[in-house]
């Protein structure tokens, strides 16, 4: 399949002309070039990675190949990529200010998480024999026991194979334990990304509870705030 990304690169290298100092920060940051590097080119581009010239102010000048993890998917992924890698590279450069939340926001993806790993976790530990049916509570509705065995049989599958069925206080003494290095891990980022001591404790809190999407929220709302502030700089 012909990489859409690479065909365009001529285009891309030629209006990135436009951004010297982007192409700077690309190159210090994710190049990795020590020295004052006073300017650069972009040479190529693909879906891979690009390609980039640059100059020192000693004179001295090199070629770096910067990567893109993950691989871009098409030609639309370049321009929001470009500016996340931006956003990333100027804030650890110092060229632009770290963002900051001041306000917690609780998404519908962190109720859902919820509920799935509460699922899941009953599904592994808490699943009836083989012939049992399921009352619906409230409803007067019955799950026949055909349909029950053919829903768990997958984990009564792999139990038969492993010899292993792990128990309720096994697998909710794991996930307090994921839970409280993801806890940890929120806290690192409220240090570096949240103001306010009520905003930090509520998005430690619901680590806690919900877990990964939580601190993968703040992830997300930092680097719209990031690319916000580098727009609004251009």
């Amino acid at each position: 399949m012909a990489d859409s990304v690479a065909a365009k690169s001529a285009f891309l290298c030629m209006y990135m002309k436009n951004h010297p100092d982007t192409l700077v920060a690309y190159v210090k940051h994710y190049g990795k070039v020590p020295g004052n590097v006073v300017s650069a080119e972009m040479v190529a581009i693909d879906s891979k990675g690009m390609t980039m010239k640059y100059k020192l102010k000693s004179g001295g000048d090199g070629q770096v190949v910067v990567s893109f993890q993950p691989p871009l998917a098409g030609y639309d992924e370049v321009k929001p990529r470009l500016l996340s890698m931006k956003a990333d590279a100027q804030e650890s450069l110092g060229m632009i200010k770290a963002p900051h939340l001041t306000a917690f926001s609780l998404s519908s993806s962190m109720v859902y998480w919820f509920f799935i790993t509460l699922l899941g976790c009953s599904y592994v530990t808490v699943y009836p024999s083989p012939g049992t049916s399921f009352q619906i509570p409230f409803t007067g509705l019955e799950i026949p026991s055909s349909m029950m065995d053919v829903f768990f049989a997958p984990i009564r599958s792999l139990v038969g194979l492993t010899g292993y069925r792990p128990s309720v206080g096994m697998v909710a003494g794991t996930i307090s334990v994921i839970r409280a290095v993801e806890s940890l891990y929120t806290w690192s980022l409220c240090k570096r990304y949240v103001r306010g001591w009520n905003v930090k404790a509520a998005y430690v809190v619901s680590t806690l509870i919900f877990g990964m999407p939580v601190w993968m929220d703040i992830h997300r709302r930092v680097q719209r705030k990031r690319i916000e502030s580098v727009m609004k700089a251009e």
